[in-house]
């Protein structure tokens, strides 16, 4: 099973920028940002697959830039603009052909996460 590991969490205050980064231990065919804010669902953020493909959640298209390196094994996720409702625990995930890129149920590998903070 593969392993991620994120980093870049942070507190910043509103409008300003982040950069997450995960590391996997090996490569995989789809990788994901999900979050999750105290007592919510984790949802799904961004997905990009091997070929770039990349798909956004509504809520953070136009303000966050998902992209992955394959030589390298490794995902980032770039957040202008924050708000303070972008504040949640950030999540790095992997998946082989997920039907549906921001589905969690699709995804069988998880980072243990990174906290985002963003004040009004």
């Amino acid at each position: 099973q593969v392993q991620l590991a994120e980093s870049g969490g942070g507190s910043v205050q509103a409008g300003g920028s982040l950069r997450l980064s995960c590391k996997a231990s090996a490569y995989t065919y789809n990788m994901a940002w999900f979050r999750q804010a105290p007592g919510k669902e984790r949802e799904g953020v961004a997905a990009i697959d091997r070929f770039g493909t990349r798909t956004y959640a509504e809520s953070v298209k136009g303000r966050f830039t998902v992209s992955r390196d394959n030589a390298e094994n490794t995902l980032w996720l770039l957040m202008n603009s924050l708000k303070p409702e972008d504040t949640a625990t950030y999540y790095c995930a992997a998946a082989d052909w997920p039907e549906s890129v921001l589905n969690r149920n699709e995804y069988y590998s998880w980072g243990q996460g990174t906290q985002v903070t963003v004040s009004s």
